[in-house]
């Protein structure tokens, strides 16, 4: 796909869509995500709270058992609200690539 065409795409969306990939391309820019890691020496380059060995599937897949922030701090002492935003964030930027770790580990 050239910049041409995705320029004249993006004149083609809705006003709602064009909301949207304004406020991803700005989160983009703004949060390097500077708190994640991908340590090769860790893991096959997952995705890790920096300084960690915790995974961001791991706090994903806690989530999606029913864990709450507060019951992951509890779990995970070592670990901010800001670092499980940070993960939450990681997970909103980069969706498929977290899916696809769960997907290995349920494998």
């Amino acid at each position: 796909m050239t910049l041409q065409d995705l320029e004249s795409q993006l004149l083609a969306l809705t006003p709602a869509e064009k909301e949207h990939i304004i406020q991803l391309l700005t989160q983009s820019l703004v949060s390097t995500q500077p708190e994640i890691a991908k340590p090769l020496e860790i893991s096959s380059g997952e995705a890790y709270i920096a300084n960690t060995q915790i995974a961001i599937w791991e706090l994903v897949n806690a989530q999606d058992l029913g864990s709450s922030d507060t019951d992951l701090l509890q779990m995970y002492p070592q670990l901010t609200q800001s670092d499980l935003d940070t993960a939450w964030e990681y997970l909103d930027t980069h969706p498929d690539e977290i899916r696809l770790a769960l997907q290995a580990i349920d494998e």
